[in-house]
């Protein structure tokens, strides 16, 4: 059978299977912040289906895509050679390259947010702490001592934490391009992490960035009713509260290419961009050499009922 015909056969069964309809998911905007339906990777795209399991399509060479005996999951996270999953129940599955131990999760309990990066993972747990498996090189995983932590976002190099004040704790021990100046940081609702950039979202709907800012991804200072924020590899996106994208930064790729994009309810970003409508029906631009954005108009849910500030 030839390549292509591979993949005209892989994408057509992703079509097939993530057609299966959710039921009528009622979302507000602080619960579709902590929950992620959508993920996108370095390569990757994975979406949770109606039955609690889990679809990925894209890149699978280290087999970050062989997630269909997975169940009973609640939100799934995509990094650049594995993906994560969290189950109901407060375990953890994960899949893919494991060179550097970031799918050691098996044993952790208790979590409630779950967060992919380069070549790590890390886990929330409902007390607040966080754990972290993975690349130790830049101090990445030195979350043992965090406390009261809402949210968190790993990064390429680095983890962020989001606190219940609104401050933002961060993990990184080497700090080359600033992406871990963010103990100024206050108001904040949301954070996300790229390779080297820093992202918060503010209570006000406006937005701060900081660290590698060459392809002007930390450009967002003039960003305004934004309800959702997500970093990519050299990009940033953030939803509107009148379910309009904005983007900056790398689009080599066109992954910045999101200002037609309407009624969106969540968004995600990796090496591509992709959106979740409240139809849902899916969105994607960017880098699609493995097929990743290869599921536009794909049904994963009967509806989302999104909620303006």
């Amino acid at each position: 059978m030839t390549n292509e015909k591979i993949k005209t056969i892989t994408v057509i069964a992703f079509f097939v299977l993530i057609g299966l309809v959710f039921s009528i998911v009622p979302i507000s905007n602080s619960s579709m912040s902590n929950t992620s339906y959508v993920a996108a990777g370095n390569c990757t795209t994975v979406s949770l289906r109606d039955d609690e399991t889990a679809i990925a399509i894209g890149l699978n060479e280290d087999g970050q895509c062989d997630v269909s005996n997975w169940d009973n999951l609640v939100a799934v996270s995509a990094g650049e050679k594995h993906t994560v999953g969290l189950k109901a129940d407060g375990t953890v599955a994960a899949v893919g390259s494991n060179e550097n131990n970031q799918c050691d999760v098996s044993d952790w309990k208790n979590i409630t947010a779950v967060s992919a990066g380069k070549k790590h993972t890390v886990g929330l747990k409902a007390d607040g702490t966080v754990v972290a498996a993975g690349k130790k090189n830049q101090g990445q995983c030195k979350v043992s001592d965090w406390k009261d932590i809402i949210e968190v976002a790993a990064g390429g190099y680095h983890t962020v934490g989001l606190r219940r004040d609104g401050t933002v704790v961060a993990a990184c021990g080497s700090n080359q391009f600033g992406q871990c100046n963010v103990y100024d940081w206050n108001d904040i609702i949301a954070v996300d992490a790229g390779i080297y950039h820093t992202v918060g979202l503010k209570s006000d709907g406006t937005v701060v960035a900081v660290g590698y800012n060459d392809y002007g991804q930390c450009d967002v200072e003039g960003w305004t009713d934004i309800i959702a924020i997500a970093a990519g590899a050299f990009h940033t996106v953030g939803l509107k509260s009148n379910g309009t994208v904005v983007a900056v930064g790398n689009n080599n790729y066109d992954q910045c290419e999101v200002y037609d994009w309407e009624d969106i309810a969540q968004i995600s970003a990796g090496g591509h961009t992709l959106g979740l409508k409240n139809d849902g029906t899916i969105v994607a631009v960017g880098n699609n050499d493995y097929g990743q954005c290869d599921v536009s108009g794909a049904k994963i849910m009967k509806t989302i009922k999104r909620k303006n500030k």
